[in-house]
């Protein structure tokens, strides 16, 4: 290598070790006294215009707050009028339905120029009509569309068998949490208090009383035209099911959704699961003081993050998942494993395993003991593969021997959660009935929890740096 060469490598290799240090510091001033680090977790649009719902809903108004959250809401519109599901995306008919919806509640008129222009996106895009199920879901219980706009889903379904072929173990975790109290405000169809009678009727190309044909084939194969006809049977003999059935599934979907209410970290610990538990629980009849209501109250406020002039709401909290890439990020920088920083911020991921419950992944494996890691502060009914095995491969990076048992219940944990086909979905094992895919409650895509590539990779990534990946069958068939 020339001596010119060389100089030019050494100056660039300076401004790495100036940026890396750089960033260290900036991480390291974010870190908690208890050692562990947290960031904000943005969504789209959706998240702060659900919230607003919810508050007109209950007929429980924050003005001051709503109008910094449709403050949000503008800052993120696009130049042409509409809102994406992420930044540079294209124009999504239902977020910006929501968009425009919460900022009509909020005051915003339909004759300023930001809403004329969301008008004008939506209708390109089809109207209102053409939004997705959770979103016609929204728009029923604010009387804007009639209830034959969203799918049937009985809440019988709750009392399925685990082995018919739709039942609610056969959903994903993030889909079991929202469906569940989802299925009781279908049964009780309340309405939305609505106290400045906002309306939409500008956003439909059709009069949505006039639309016969709401329910679309998500995928466009056979399977889907046949659950479209069985949507239709549904329609006409719902009406007729025994009261006291009824009666028992909404028992049962209530039972489901309040033994996991998890505190003040919520259902779920996401957002549409703890919204959809607390207008659950009020179609229920609870009384305001009703304890699991008012934590339920609580948990959603805990998302809003407040700034000077903004604020949005986060659709879940990430303590963990933030917490172990900033260990990994530290110990990759240099620090010392036993370091104040990152043997903090181990040693906080390690007091957070989850040792004693048996969540909903038990169904598939009743005998394998627990041993992973939430996403959130506290989500013991669902923890995740993914967290798991990125907070167990920083631990396993110290060399430090307190965290053998830590490491040793991880990969047991990890092992017994691999799916039939070798892979590894995130909270469930061999939740892949992808027929379900076809239903038309299904449009949004994300029903199942199947076993994916990038989680897959970071389950043998965790195998491979405990230097089993070839050593033992789990590893090979993945």
């Amino acid at each position: 290598m020339r001596g010119e060469d060389l100089q030019i490598d050494r100056g660039l290799q300076d401004q790495l070790d100036f940026t890396i240090g750089d960033a260290l510091t900036a991480l390291k001033k974010r870190q908690q006294a208890d050692g562990h680090l947290i960031f904000d977790l943005e969504a789209d649009a959706t998240i702060p215009a659900e919230y607003i719902f919810l508050n007109h809903h209950l007929d429980e108004r924050e003005p001051a707050l709503e109008q910094k959250l449709a403050r949000y809401i503008r800052s993120i519109q696009q130049e042409e009028g509409g809102w994406p599901l992420y930044h540079g995306g294209a124009p999504d008919i239902s977020a910006s339905v929501k968009a425009y919806l919460a900022l009509k509640i909020t005051g915003d008129s339909p004759d300023q120029p930001h809403m004329a222009k969301a008008r004008a996106v939506i209708h390109r895009l089809g109207g209102a009509e053409k939004t997705n199920v959770f979103t016609r879901y929204a728009l029923a219980l604010f009387g804007e569309v009639p209830w034959r706009a969203v799918p049937v889903m009985p809440v019988e379904l709750m009392l399925m068998p685990k082995w018919f072929p739709a039942n609610m173990w056969r959903f994903s975790y993030w889909s079991r949490t929202v469906i569940a109290p989802l299925l009781i405000l279908a049964a009780l169809k309340p309405k939305a208090i609505n106290p400045t009678n906002t309306h939409i009727p500008e956003l439909f190309l059709t009069p949505p009383e006039d639309i016969r044909d709401w329910q679309q084939n998500p995928t466009g194969r056979w399977t889907g035209k046949m659950f479209l006809q069985l949507d239709k049977i549904l329609r006409v003999v719902e009406p007729y099911f025994p009261k006291k059935t009824r009666q028992k599934a909404i028992a049962k979907a209530e039972a489901f959704f309040t033994e996991r209410l998890n505190g003040e970290d919520g259902l779920g610990a996401i957002f549409p699961a703890m919204a959809n538990s607390v207008m659950a629980m009020e179609a229920l009849g609870y009384p305001k003081d009703h304890p699991a209501l008012v934590t339920a109250k609580k948990s959603i406020k805990l998302l809003v993050t407040e700034e000077n002039d903004e604020t949005f709401v986060q659709p879940c909290l990430s303590p963990i998942w933030d917490t172990s890439l900033s260990a990994h990020a530290l110990l990759e920088a240099g620090e010392a494993p036993m370091g104040e920083s990152a043997k903090g911020a181990c040693d906080w991921l390690a007091s957070k395993q989850i040792l004693d419950v048996k969540g909903d992944w038990a169904e598939k494996a009743p005998d394998l003991r627990p041993g992973g890691w939430a996403f959130q502060y506290n989500n013991d009914h669902y923890p995740d593969v993914d967290d798991t095995a990125v907070v167990a491969m920083a631990l396993h990076r110290t060399q430090n021997p307190a965290y053998k048992e830590a490491i040793d219940r991880a990969e047991e944990w990890i092992i017994g959660m691999q799916s039939t086909n070798g892979g590894w979905g995130a909270f469930d094992i061999d939740n892949d009935d992808h027929y379900l895919n076809h239903i038309p409650f299904a449009d949004h895509g994300a029903l199942l929890d199947p076993p994916t590539e990038d989680v897959s990779a970071r389950c043998l990534s965790f195998l491979g740096q405990l230097g089993m990946i070839c050593r033992i069958p789990p590893s090979s068939a993945a």
